[in-house]
């Protein structure tokens, strides 16, 4: 988790694109939010390999855990290369026209959507191909002198006000139309998720991984202590220095913001993600 002292620095992560492009944060997903961060080199992403390897005759059609069910659709979806505008046009009627012309990138919304989602349960930079633009207000944190003569560093609470607009805007939305935009255009997320490097997996298995790294993002009411080798801000524990992208902003918007966010991605994941087998 890296900020800069002096300047603004940008924060990445797709809260309040939710499910249909996932939290204003972010989603999603969140929809989440960003965090001022410094700007950092665009990260490779590489395809996942954490599946285990099989044994005797293998199948090339991948195995799907959550399977989107298809939206009865009025008109064709548009080719992925021309879906700026359409889907542009259905984010202002969930979201309204003030809050997508704020907060949205406008090019390329399919494919910054995927890329954000599928780096937020990695611990990398999320930058450059970001659904969102980042809040205008700085990143804030408190110093205080230690009778050694130490200064303690610690992230302000203050913070959670920069989350303030896109939770509110997260929790006004309707989560079933949200879901039903998701389900919408699933196969160009799809097809973007593919163009990855991803041609054998199933970008609605990824998403709701994703909510559940979210979800499991520690609950920490105490001020967080920080340190700050050079320019940059990380968090002191390495423990928490090592946590995904996406569980560090939910650290950053402060616990009770968290927990609002968390509260409407359980919401999100029971409409996107198909039920245990008993």
């Amino acid at each position: 988790m890296d900020y800069g002292d002096d300047e603004r620095v940008r924060n990445r992560r797709m809260l309040a694109f939710g499910a249909g492009a996932v939290l204003l944060i972010a989603a999603g997903v969140g929809v989440w939010a960003y965090v001022h961060r410094k700007p950092a080199p665009e990260p490779v992403i590489t395809p996942v390999t954490e599946t285990a390897p099989q044994t005797g005759a293998q199948s090339t059609d991948p195995v799907v855990e959550h399977p989107v069910a298809s939206e009865p659709a009025a008109a064709p979806l548009p080719a992925l290369p021309e879906s700026d505008a359409p889907l542009t046009a259905e984010l202002q009627r969930v979201f309204g026209a003030p809050v997508v012309s704020t907060w949205l990138v406008p090019d390329q919304v399919v494919r910054r959507f995927v890329a954000t989602v599928d780096n937020l349960p990695r611990n990398v930079p999320l930058e450059k191909r970001r659904p969102l633009q980042a809040p205008s207000a700085a990143f804030i944190v408190d110093r205080t002198d230690g009778a050694d003569g130490t200064q303690r560093i610690t992230l302000s609470a203050r913070n959670s006000a920069r989350y303030d607009a896109a939770v509110a805007v997260l929790e006004k939305v309707d989560p079933q139309a949200l879901a039903a935009l998701y389900r919408h255009y699933y196969p160009l997320l799809q097809q973007a998720y593919e163009d990855l490097g991803y041609p054998e997996r199933y970008f609605n298995d990824r998403m709701v991984a994703v909510i559940d790294d979210l979800l499991r993002a520690p609950e920490i009411g105490e001020p967080i202590p920080l340190v700050q080798p050079k320019v940059l801000y990380q968090f002191e524990d390495p423990k928490l220095e090592q946590l995904s992208s996406g569980q560090k902003l939910m650290l950053r918007m402060g616990p009770a913001h968290a927990a609002r966010v968390k509260a409407r991605l359980r919401e999100l994941r029971t409409l996107i993600a198909t039920p245990a087998r008993k």
